[in-house]
């Protein structure tokens, strides 16, 4: 009967268990925040807040339990020297669980678990003290308490003379430099240039000399009449 003895057992047997809650609780501890699924982060904070609350004290019996449970030395210096001055006015909760999702291939659920006082981004900032409030009554009441009247002396106002400050020199008038007319320029007319233009000489045509219609025609008749007899 397990009689109230809530360990998840993560599907592992002990051995395997505890090794396994103890390599993650070193890169824990190097890293100050790892990726796993919600189950183990539970467990792993179970398993290592313990540890992180003997780091408080720097003995050799405390150094001896750490490291019977992390068993890498190089860890336990870092944790008595390091981690246990950020967690020495912390009495308790040194990790936090931030769920991310779940993951693609089996739909675990995911997160991330992180050392508190190693996340600068979620660090509070202390708030100024609060000036306590003071509660002024309205009226104070004078019980059988005469006052006698104060006798007043009237102030003779003594004239003052002003004392006028001495006025600045003025500056001498400069003379304007009388202004002098510029002469005007005439314009220069602007002769045109008379393009002189060449006559082309005259070649005088000859005459076409016809040459005699007959002479051709009676020579062609003649030709005609040899190449009619031959």
């Amino acid at each position: 009967m397990r009689h109230n003895n809530k360990v998840n057992h993560l599907g592992r047997t002990y051995s395997h268990r505890d090794a396994m809650l103890s390599n993650m609780a070193c890169s824990l501890i190097k890293h100050k925040r790892i990726f796993t699924t919600v189950p183990k982060a539970k467990e792993l904070r179970r398993y290592v807040e313990p540890i992180i609350t003997k780091c408080k004290e720097d003995t050799t019996h405390s150094r001896r339990t750490v490291f019977k449970s992390l068993r890498d030395k190089y860890v336990v210096t870092e944790l008595f020297k390091d981690v246990s001055q950020k967690i020495g006015d912390r009495p308790g909760g040194y990790t936090r669980i931030i769920k991310t999702g779940y993951r693609l291939g089996d739909n675990a659920a995911m997160c991330f678990i992180e050392l508190v006082d190693y996340n600068e981004n979620m660090a509070k900032t202390p708030k100024a003290a609060a000036k306590p409030k003071t509660r002024r009554s309205r009226s104070k009441k004078t019980d059988n308490v005469t006052v006698a009247p104060v006798a007043t002396v009237a102030e003779e106002k003594v004239p003052v003379a002003e004392e006028k400050a001495p006025k600045a020199p003025k500056a001498p008038k400069v003379e304007k430099t009388p202004k002098v007319a510029t002469p005007v320029v005439e314009k220069v007319p602007v002769v045109e240039e008379t393009k002189v233009v060449e006559e082309a000489p005259v070649v005088e045509e000859t005459p076409i000399v016809e040459a005699p219609i007959a002479e051709a025609e009676t020579l062609g008749e003649d030709t005609k009449k040899v190449g009619m007899t031959e």
